[in-house]
This record gives structure tokens, sequence and C-alpha cells, in this order.
């Protein structure tokens, strides 16, 4: 469950990424440096228009991290053996499953995708790692793989300072 955006969280955030955040719901986990790395989002922007991802990875070392996996092929390999193991597969689509019951506890949106390709395909580290981080462990099995192999984004402190611009 997100906690609360505080101004100096939107401050952070828009820091992160670089512009201020679109449809901010919550902050729905903190790295360890004590900074949002994943912000909840509401299903729909500002202006009405859907917007599926409803967890999205913020820090930009985190999305380092997730950018050097998906460059060394682990989607790919996630991706095919998704197609040789029932029991990651099954995983899967519960973690689908659980991240649509999320989004439509919010609001429903007229697609029922999800993020990062969730239940049949592997296509986005950086959104499967932050559905991981702000669900906990034992939701989403490539998910919580790709964390586990980002390694310690956080290690050199808060990514964000003050005066960083936004």
């Amino acid at each position: 469950m997100s906690g609360p955006v505080t101004p100096e969280d939107r401050e952070v955030v828009a820091r992160q990424l670089g512009r201020p955040p679109r449809a901010l719901a919550g902050v729905a986990h903190r790295c360890p440096c004590g900074q949002p790395d994943v912000v909840e989002t509401s299903p729909r922007l500002e202006d009405g228009t859907p917007f599926p991802t409803l967890y999205y990875l913020t820090c930009p070392r985190a999305s380092a991290a997730a950018s050097r996996l998906e460059s060394t092929g682990r989607m790919r390999e996630w991706q095919e053996e998704l197609g040789t193991d029932p029991q990651l597969a099954a995983g899967y689509r519960a973690a689908h499953e659980a991240y649509l019951a999320e989004r439509d506890a919010r609001d429903v949106l007229p697609t029922r995708n999800t993020a990062g390709g969730m239940p049949d395909r592997v296509k986005c580290l950086h959104a499967l790692a932050g559905h991981a981080l702000a669900a906990g462990p034992g939701v989403n099995p490539i998910g919580d793989r790709a964390v586990a192999e980002m390694g310690e984004w956080w290690a050199k402190g808060p990514c964000a300072q003050p005066g960083d611009g936004a």
C-alpha cells in the first residue's frame, strides 16, 4: 500500500525524473536511503487519459540498473523460461491479476493491460521491478528476479540531492 506524498517527496521525484511527476498518487516504495524509488500513479492522468502503469520506478540509479539487466538479455531469457516453467508462468499470471486488482480498486480502465508485458511477455524490467518493490517479495516472480539482480543501487546514498534541478 502506498504512503502519502509529502511536498518533499514530490520535489525528490521531480529531481529524479527531471520533470514534474504526473498523476502522482503515493509513494509505493522507499529506497534504503529514505527517498522514494517507486511511486504509485493514478490510473488516469490529470486530463483523464488512461495510464495503466500503476507503479513507476523513479530512482535514476535503480532505472539504470534495470536498463543494464535489459541490455544483457535477461528479458529474453526470462521470456523463454515463461514458456517452459509452468510454476513461473502461473506466478507471473497471478502477479498480473494482483496488479489489476490494485489498479481496479482505484479506477477501472478500458484496457486489461498492466505493465512490463504481464501476463504473457517480459518486456520492461523497470515496470516489473517497480511492481515487485511496491508489492513486496513473492508477488511478482520476474520482478523479484530483476530486483535481486539490480544490485544495491542505493549504496552511494540518495540519488536526488537538492539543487539537482527539475
